[in-house]
């Protein structure tokens, strides 16, 4: 279990990583798992290191340091580990991808709808509302 202080400097560095604002990484109801997983998968000490660079520019990070700057990078934006061994956290995890607040979409089978609901046509019936409004050339 982590402090809430290294909870609130896990988020600080997060927004410099990612470029999102604490709102939105904190919206996305991960950001304990997330510091838990890279405490489990960069070692504590690493961690805390990368915690302490936060604020400084991260172009002067040392490799170990800008290897894990872009892991926990990785893990924000798509919701998985990417190495030694490469995992998905949660189904969760990538839903809340950041990629898809990035591109301004929904995770791909997460919607309503869910997985395959692709294969059945649409509807050909148009609500009122939807139904296409006649043209001036029409009225001709």
């Amino acid at each position: 279990m982590q402090t809430t202080d290294e909870t609130a400097d896990f988020i600080v560095l997060s927004q410099e990583l990612t470029g999102f604002d604490a709102a939105t990484l904190r919206g996305t109801g991960l950001a304990e798992t997330y510091l838990t997983v890279a405490a489990e998968q960069l070692g504590r000490d690493r961690l805390g290191r990368l915690l302490g660079a936060s604020g400084g520019p991260l172009g002067e990070l040392d490799d170990d340091l800008r290897g894990a700057a872009r892991a926990l990078t990785h893990l924000w934006y798509t919701g998985s580990w990417p190495e030694p061994s490469p995992f998905v956290v949660s189904a969760h995890a990538y839903a809340e991808g950041l990629v898809w607040k990035a591109a301004g979409l929904v995770a791909p089978a997460t919607a309503p709808g869910g997985h395959g609901s692709w294969a059945a046509s649409p509807s050909s019936s148009l609500s009122p509302s939807l139904a296409p409004s006649p043209s001036p050339a029409d009225s001709r």
